[in-house]
């Protein structure tokens, strides 16, 4: 097909960004007339979206949290939506953010707009009733994860696996440790604990503070430990620094500026939030102790509710089916459970063979040129329409 072909798409946060930047430069790859209008980060724009609002105004998380910006956000959707159906796109696609997304979705299907939600709602881990917008909102769900796509066709939803971007960012092999570390400007005679503790500002300020007590609880078992933290931005630097002076501590701390894998690549173990976070570990081969804390109200609710349907919070367990990755949730956050947990790892080579082996095997099955298949379904679906 090669006419110009107009395509609205909506992130709402950098994982998003990424994703969505990618499959731009696949569509484009197919059809150099494609245009992009709607909302995008840096990644997105760069690669040749017009945001039509700042992509930041959406990134809120956590159901509390959520809650006081519901007028704004409401308010986005609707001028989003009035701006489509003015403007109506050959498709519309929606990045994850499904409570933003699937009632936007929806609207522009209602008004015959053809839609694609890239990857799907966890309806397998919690709030399953989605599948019921899914189903109406949507002409096409692209999922990330290999077990989805047989869940989704169950509900009568049409879904594609098409893999993961992370899984083709990330060599596939056991990242070379010493290289990263060079890089870094890293001894490679110690060893190194990466702590990834979120890119939300809410997350970062929740779990910076126990993980860093996590660290200094370490020194004193292993004095020749080395720390390096890896920050997005500006924001998470600066909770970063401060917490670390109003605990007081004295221990040699490495920040590192936007460089993820790079950290994961030299770190023999990783304490991470949850999230993308263990997908990426996971991706890097490494043993990780996964914590997290939300709002006590979100916990709260989530808990009374029994909204979550699935055995482990970390993607990494998800994904390998095993616990292999100990996990610490809201009170269980703390150093005297943490700091163990990854000293365990450090005594016991064995288990991290172990470890690497089945995180390389799950890494196999998520390597499949997702964002040239992501494209390729996409043009099919406008394809299909347009012989119609």
């Amino acid at each position: 097909m090669h006419g110009a072909i107009r395509i609205g798409i909506v992130a709402n946060e950098p994982s998003g960004d990424q994703l969505g930047a990618g499959l731009i430069t696949a569509l484009k790859r197919l059809n150099r007339a494609i245009t992009f209008t709607g909302v995008g980060g840096p990644q997105m724009q760069a690669a040749g979206c017009h945001s039509l609002i700042p992509m930041d105004h959406l990134s809120v998380m956590g159901l509390a949290e959520v809650i006081l910006h519901i007028p704004r956000l409401l308010q986005i959707r609707r001028q989003l939506i009035q701006y489509f159906i003015n403007n109506p796109p050959d498709v519309f696609i929606g990045i994850d953010a499904p409570d933003f997304n699937l009632p936007l979705e929806l609207r522009l299907h209602q008004a015959g707009i053809l839609t694609v939600h890239y990857v799907s709602p966890t309806i397998w881990a919690w709030r399953p009733q989605r599948v019921k917008i899914l189903r109406k909102a949507t002409d096409l769900v692209l999922s990330v994860f290999p077990f989805e796509e047989p869940i989704l066709r169950q509900h009568h939803i049409a879904a594609e696996y098409i893999g993961h971007q992370l899984a083709e960012l990330i060599p596939l092999g056991l990242p070379d440790k010493i290289a990263a570390r060079q890089q870094l400007g890293l001894p490679n005679a110690k060893t190194v604990i990466a702590i990834l503790p979120g890119s939300r500002t809410s997350e970062a300020k929740r779990l910076t503070p126990p993980f860093l007590q996590t660290a200094q609880w370490c020194l004193k078992h292993k004095p020749q430990l080395i720390f390096v933290i890896p920050v997005v931005n500006n924001n998470i630097r600066q909770i970063i620094t401060d917490t670390y002076q109003q605990l007081g501590l004295q221990f040699p701390l490495h920040l590192v500026q936007e460089n993820s894998h790079g950290v994961l690549s030299a770190a023999d173990v990783v304490l991470t939030a949850s999230g993308t976070a263990t997908l990426e570990a996971m991706l890097h081969k490494r043993p990780m102790v996964v914590a997290y804390k939300i709002n006590h109200i979100t916990y709260k609710l989530v808990t009374a509710l029994k909204l979550v349907k699935v055995q482990y919070i970390a993607l990494a367990n998800l994904l390998a089916a095993a616990p292999l990755a100990p996990e610490f949730i809201q009170k269980s956050c703390n150093p005297e459970l943490l700091g163990p947990a990854i000293l365990k790892f450090l005594d016991n080579p064995e288990l991290i063979i172990n470890i690497q082996n089945q995180y390389t095997q799950v890494h196999k099955q998520l390597h499949c040129n997702s964002q040239q298949k992501a494209a390729i379904a996409i043009m099919g679906l406008i394809n299909t329409k347009n012989q119609h």
